[in-house]
């Protein structure tokens, strides 16, 4: 079964392009929401994290997510031993999934791709991209926060000129272009690559 990832930074529209894909009939996966509900209900996890850092983040055994997010966003070896925790399990349940899709091919959707190392078990990327003060515009509205935030979390994802360097296929999301052509587009070519 061939697969393909799709990644952009944040704000770039990818979660929008996946429910095209969806649409059109292509399973997606969405490795972002295993890694909330793995720091939700797994107890091994859980108590990895805890063990992680020296102060409580767990609240009734419900995950503070502000408080992880603030202790990780300036500190990259603990965003690195937090992910070297979950995704992991993230790994195993994007192939125990992908096993029982009936599909040519299958969708991964994660913010961190390539950061994470994921995309070394795809056999295609597609990249979300929009420009960056766009971006910055739509994590504002959508999660009502500063432009200094959003630049904050911007800082832990590659820049968008790497994830372009980086694609087998982009789809450009800069409220200029319509989207489903773009993801019929890329279809087409996936088939072709299946069938060669």
């Amino acid at each position: 079964m061939y697969k393909i990832g799709v990644t952009g930074g944040i704000g770039s529209g990818k979660s929008t392009v996946c429910k095209i894909f969806e649409s059109l009939g292509i399973p997606v996966f969405r490795a972002d929401e295993e890694s909330r509900r793995l720091l939700d209900e797994d107890e091994e996890v859980k108590k990895s994290v805890a063990a992680l850092f020296k102060e409580p983040v767990f609240i009734n055994n419900k995950p503070d997510r502000k408080k992880i997010a603030s202790l990780v966003f300036n500190n990259h070896d603990k965003l690195k031993e937090l992910n070297a925790i979950i995704h992991p399990k993230v790994r195993a349940a994007v192939a125990a999934w992908a096993n029982k899709q009936h599909t040519d091919w299958v969708i991964e959707e994660a913010a961190i791709l390539f950061e994470s190392g994921a995309y070394k078990n795809l056999d295609a990327i597609i990249v979300v991209s929009a420009p960056e003060s766009l971006r910055i515009k739509r994590v504002m509205a959508r999660d009502g926060i500063t432009e200094a935030s959003v630049k904050e979390r911007m800082k832990n994802q590659l820049t968008e000129e790497e994830r372009r360097k980086r694609a087998d296929f982009i789809v450009e999301n800069d409220d200029t272009q319509l989207l489903i052509p773009q993801a019929i587009e890329i279809m087409k070519k996936v088939s072709l690559k299946i069938k060669n």
